[in-house]
């Protein structure tokens, strides 16, 4: 029966288990999907648009000031009317191209003539260019070219080499005529510097690609860095959509993760601005708190089921003590007898001990009640069991038998252990102040001894313990009579 309660509890405490989680996992999952959701369409409607916008302005004021620069050299009256007269005083040129790179914060500034092919650069004439030199193909292509400028990326002769962004202007006299390039320069370095400066600021990733979909500008972190996007993991499926729509949202996967990317055409560099962001990343703060959520979760679904639990223990044990304790005495009562007497009896048949049964009854304990009321019969009652428990050890059992009777099973106890015991109990009931109210109530007992013989059942015990109670109250009452004494008095 002990097992089967065990059995039902954990069943209980199973099944609640089950639906706590249940419910706060589902409660966290479901709130993890709606914020994911959420944050993605924050991320695509408003978050990377408007970061390209902001961006786009940082462009304007980084990089496409140059183009301006450029524009304005270009059409400088006094560039014109320098190349025009004959470029007879170096210095003046050079002395121009000195003031723009200073005032503007450029890394270089140039001129290249048409009439002398003379390259002229901030500290002075560079080089004459030459249709066969590989390094000068970039003005010759300038020369024909129908737009009004161009940006090329080559090393600088005039800086050792250094990768440098040029803007490339042609330069027209007053009927429109091509009479040189002017333009100035930015390192990738600088350029690059820049991009990485937004990318922290804006927390992401951000390149440029040109309309073959080569990547033309990107920063330290970029990951199709150098590269065509049409050979990136992810991006090649997309690529193609990416350069025909030429503006918009798009997404895709790479081994990093899922991709959300906004594009749109800087029209003054003629290149795509390509910002994106890993939605992962983007989750990560929603993510560690549906892990908070589920640590809590199982934090308060423990603490419920130890609550539960704490409780389903107090409130058994408090049944199983109400439904095995006598309610008026405290002493176990008949249910709780038949569960622990007949333990008691087969450890005695087990090993041998000596074990002793004796049945307790008040004398007269009709009379008490019709004399003196039954409020008057329950307090000798209680009294009576206090005075049996204070002379019984913890190994006992005890518990009330009928209306006043009590039944008493000493372990390891012979009958002349038993006997003596048995007349301390007696001896103290008769000498007791029983006390109702002011009325002092004369109380006695009556015993009745019988040690259980081998083989004996519970049934067979009692008989005998209940034979000789009844010789005792035959004999006189305020006796103890022991089964194997017949009618000897105690």
């Amino acid at each position: 029966m002990p097992f089967a309660k065990l059995n039902d509890k954990r069943k209980l405490i199973t099944a609640l288990f089950i639906l706590l989680i249940t419910g706060f996992a589902t409660t966290a999952l479901v709130n993890y999907q709606v914020s994911k959701a959420a944050i993605r369409e924050s991320i695509v409607a408003s978050e990377l648009p408007l970061t390209s916008d902001n961006i786009y302005s940082e462009i304007q004021k980084d990089l496409i000031r140059p183009i301006f620069v450029s524009s304005m050299m270009a059409s400088d009256t006094f560039l014109r009317d320098w190349a025009l007269a004959g470029e007879r005083d170096a210095g003046q040129i050079v002395k121009y191209l000195r003031e723009v790179k200073v005032r503007y914060g450029a890394f270089t500034s140039f001129f290249v003539s048409e009439r002398t092919r003379t390259y002229y650069q901030t500290e002075g004439v560079l080089k004459t260019v030459r249709p066969e030199e590989t390094r000068d193909a970039w003005y010759f292509r300038v020369r024909e070219m129908k737009s009004p400028y161009e940006i090329n990326v080559d090393p600088d002769l005039a800086n050792q080499d250094a990768l440098t962004i040029f803007i490339n202007y042609r330069v027209l006299d007053y009927d429109g005529k091509f009479i040189g390039a002017a333009g100035v320069g930015l390192t990738v370095d600088a350029v690059r510097a820049l991009i990485n400066d937004y990318q922290q600021r804006y927390r992401r990733d951000i390149y440029f690609v040109d309309k073959q979909g080569n990547v033309v500008l990107f920063g330290s972190r970029t990951h199709v860095a150098g590269t065509n996007i049409k050979a990136v993991a992810g991006l090649d499926g997309i690529a193609g959509r990416i350069l025909r729509e030429g503006s918009g949202t798009f997404q895709y996967q790479s081994r990093t993760g899922s991709h959300l990317l906004n594009v749109r055409l800087i029209p003054e560099l003629d290149w795509y601005l390509f910002v994106e962001r890993i939605e992962d990343e983007a989750l990560a703060n929603i993510r560690n708190t549906l892990y908070l959520n589920l640590a809590i979760c199982i934090v308060i679904t423990a603490i419920v089921l130890l609550a539960t639990s704490l409780t389903i223990n107090r409130y058994q044990s408090h049944l199983e003590a109400m439904a095995t304790t006598d309610k008026l005495t405290g002493l176990a009562n008949r249910q709780a007898f038949d569960l622990l007497v007949p333990q008691a009896i087969n450890e005695s048949h087990r090993t041998g001990a000596p074990l002793l049964a004796i049945l307790v009854d008040i004398d007269h304990f009709k009379d008490i009640n019709d004399r003196l009321g039954h409020l008057a019969g329950d307090s000798v009652l209680r009294e009576i069991a206090t005075a049996i428990k204070t002379a019984l050890r913890k190994s006992d059992i005890v518990c009330r038998w009928g209306g006043e009777e009590f039944f008493i099973v000493l372990k390891q106890t012979d009958e002349a252990q038993g006997r003596v015991l048995a007349e301390k109990i007696r001896s103290a009931v008769e000498s007791g102040a029983f006390r109702y109210e002011e009325t002092v109530i004369p109380v006695t007992v009556s015993l009745g001894l019988a040690a259980c013989a081998e083989g004996d059942t519970l049934d067979q015990l009692i008989a005998r313990a209940d034979k000789a109670l009844y010789e005792a109250k035959q004999k006189g009452r305020n006796l103890v009579r022991s089964a194997a004494q017949g009618s000897r008095e105690a």
